[in-house]
């Protein structure tokens, strides 16, 4: 990152309140290395190194777009939610924003059957075949078992395979995310504030994690930087299809009659 650039930043990231963390009693020692000072009893960031370490995390998001990797967006504390829905949606990339169930990544075998179910009865519902199948009774029900399955599992419904990284603003509020993620060794960017413990992430992000403005800025930077990686994102070539054999399937041979 250029000095001018790097300047811009930190403006916009002290502009935005990202500087403020918590109290120094509520100060994880994890994050000592991070802080400038204290105000007042309340923990102040140092910027230049928040802004280093917004660098290291975009280019991990940026790798992960030039990939074509999945990268999984997680932040269900209410203040946030809305902000990471809208940011994983704008790179179409999977997210939970209401609710982490525990297993989502350790017990996938399971969350992809509730998954399945959401998708079956969504389908049904969406084609008619619930009226024809259901009484009034029944399908009542069944909307609100939809509900309840899109509420927990809406934003990984498309998701066919493991995320390759995930994205958590606060993990102390969700700590069973990032111990799942670090049980299956998948890394973690996280943007989180002075009550949290850095050792458990593999790109921490110091700043604010309680402001609305803080948590924008610091997650536009990572979803802009995938948006750049992905434009750079070459498809694999589609393989052969394969007989049952497992050999090629060559193309059959056209003759001209005339």
């Amino acid at each position: 990152m250029s000095t001018e650039n790097n300047t811009s930043l930190i403006e916009r990231l002290f502009k935005a309140g990202s500087h403020f963390g918590f109290s120094k009693s509520r100060r994880h020692p994890s994050t000592v290395p991070f802080i400038f000072g204290s105000k007042n009893g309340t923990d102040i960031f140092d910027l230049e190194i928040t802004a280093e370490q917004i660098a290291v995390a975009k280019k991990v998001l940026a790798e992960a777009g030039e990939n074509g990797k999945k990268v999984l967006f997680v932040g269900t504390k209410e203040e946030v939610s809305k902000i990471v829905k809208a940011g994983a949606e704008k790179i179409e990339m999977p997210f939970v924003a209401n609710r982490w169930i525990g297993g989502m990544l350790t017990n996938y075998s399971e969350i992809k059957k509730r998954i399945e179910r959401l998708k079956t009865l969504t389908a049904e519902r969406e084609s008619g075949e619930l009226e024809r199948k259901y009484i009034k009774k029944e399908r009542v029900v069944i909307g609100r078992e939809v509900d309840k399955l899109e509420f927990n599992f809406g934003g990984i419904k498309d998701i066919e395979r493991m995320p390759a990284l995930l994205v958590v603003i606060d993990p102390r509020h969700d700590f069973i995310a990032v111990q799942e993620a670090n049980d299956l060794k998948i890394p973690v960017v996280a943007i989180m504030s002075s009550d949290c413990d850095a050792s458990k992430v593999q790109a921490p992000i110091m700043v604010n994690d309680a402001l609305t403005t803080s948590v924008e800025l610091a997650l536009a930077e990572l979803t802009d930087a995938y948006t750049e990686g992905r434009a750079k994102y070459t498809p694999p070539p589609a393989r052969p299809a394969r007989s049952e054999g497992g050999r090629p399937v060559r193309p059959r041979r056209t003759f001209d009659r005339r």
